[in-house]
């Protein structure tokens, strides 16, 4: 459970509650990207959003990339964004002018 996988493989660990399976997932150096299946939507949605620490988290979904959306990893997974409107910027030079 060190390793960072990529491929058509889960990866199964038994958890007490959900607060036991929210910190497994962030016990990793790691986190390009991670997925939360839940039937109340809403909790995902809040575990998604404000606990599961990952560049992007999908809701009842696999882990996918989008050219329109902005996709890249915390910790040791990456640093700064890819596609989308975040990764259009990452190719641009800013040039700051200070007149007085």
């Amino acid at each position: 459970m060190t390793e960072e996988i990529f491929g058509p493989v889960i990866a199964l660990i038994n958890a007490k509650d959900e607060a036991d399976a929210i910190r497994i997932a962030n016990d990793s150096e790691y986190g390009l990207a991670a997925a939360v299946f839940t039937k109340d939507i809403a909790r995902g949605e809040e575990i998604a959003a404000n606990q599961i620490h990952a560049g992007s988290c999908f809701v009842n979904d696999l882990v996918s990339s989008d050219p329109r959306l902005p996709f890249g990893g915390v910790n040791h997974s990456g640093f700064g964004r890819e596609l989308g409107e975040a990764g259009i910027r990452e190719f641009t030079n800013v040039k700051t002018i200070c007149v007085k």
